[in-house]
């Protein structure tokens, strides 16, 4: 019933661009925080970027600051990450989650996961 559905992944060369979607739906929503995490083979997971309406805050990884962005649209539980300059580095499954706070995101709702390929 509870359901996050993520798009916008793909192959793309290093430097170019990518804008990934998350649309959540359910009982429990709207969320208070929405976010991107990322998992690649040999590496653990990372959270890229979250946002908290309730609290206003926007958080990104270090290694993302200055070529990720993160929106949404609370009231319609969507959330997007336009991602730039991507590197090869950035290859993974990406996976949009909500929850009550930024912390707790990775405990709250996740989606299925989106591909992104960065190729050199």
């Amino acid at each position: 019933q509870v359901q996050l559905v993520e798009s916008g992944g793909g192959l793309v060369q290093a430097g170019g661009s990518l804008r990934l979607s998350c649309a959540a739906s359910g009982p429990t929503f709207p969320s208070y925080a929405m976010g991107w995490f990322r998992q690649a083979p040999g590496k653990e997971r990372e959270l890229v970027a979250a946002r908290s309406w309730s609290r206003g805050r926007t958080i990104y990884a270090d290694s993302v600051k200055g070529r990720f962005t993160i929106s949404g649209d609370n009231a319609k539980n969507t959330v997007y990450l336009q991602m730039n300059s991507l590197k090869p580095e950035d290859t993974a499954v990406y996976y949009c989650a909500a929850g009550d706070t930024i912390a707790a995101l990775a405990r709250g709702y996740w989606g299925q996961g989106t591909q992104v390929t960065v190729s050199s």
